[in-house]
């Protein structure tokens, strides 16, 4: 059972990674979200946008955590920043 929930993870974090994600960020984004790979790539998607809007990235993952990845909420907050 324990081999399969890393063989899972390990090709969670592949697939993230084939999408040009980080491998620092697509591990840390695995931790934060309990290993849910769906979760962990919304994540990392709207790290993604916000960071090329010019936001800054510890900014970004706080916001994202406390909105549950809600993209419109998320942002919000960071413009009231």
């Amino acid at each position: 059972c324990h081999l399969l929930q890393i063989l899972s993870y390990l090709g969670a974090c592949d697939r993230l990674l084939k999408q040009g994600y980080e491998e620092g960020q697509v591990e840390e984004a695995m931790e934060m979200f309990q290993y849910s790979e769906k979760k962990a790539a919304e994540f990392l998607h709207l790290l993604a946008q916000f960071n090329d809007m010019g936001f800054q990235q510890n900014e970004i993952k706080e916001v994202l955590l406390l909105c549950g990845n809600q993209r419109e909420k998320a942002l919000e907050e960071l413009v009231m920043k």
